[in-house]
């Protein structure tokens, strides 16, 4: 089992910048392909990116395409989100997740059923 602990968040003004990151602790990280999602009060938690064991797939949701990017440092059992050109509508509590998987699975892992464990979340706010 897989504990993960997000940080990172905070205040931007829009247009900024800011790095999430996401590091484990237990189970074998290299294992795991790793997500993000996001979740305003009263709304369902939504997909924001995904990556691979080995972070050769990435896949975006189109509200953050060609803004954010997903990495990760399976060393450092890490993984990011970065995240530019942010938005009023960026603002949200950001969670990681993490699903075991093989190697050779490249599917989209887009839906919170998707995955087994999750962190806390850390509360990221874009000011206009």
């Amino acid at each position: 089992q897989v504990q993960l602990v997000e940080s990172g968040g905070g205040l931007v003004q829009a247009g900024g910048f800011l790095r999430l990151a996401c590091r484990a602790s237990g189970g074998t990280f290299s294992r795991y392909a790793l997500g993000w999602f996001r979740q305003t009060p009263g709304k369902e938690r939504d997909f924001v990116a995904r990556i691979t064991r080995n972070g050769g797939s990435r896949y975006y949701a189109d509200s953050v395409k060609g803004r954010f990017t997903v990495s990760r440092d399976n060393d450092r059992k890490t993984v990011f989100l970065h995240m530019n050109n942010l938005r009023p509508e960026d603002s949200a509590v950001y969670y990681c997740a993490a699903r075991p998987t093989i190697l050779t699975d490249n599917s989209d892992y887009s839906s919170v059923s998707d995955y087994h464990y999750w962190g806390q979340g850390t509360q990221v706010t874009v000011s206009s």
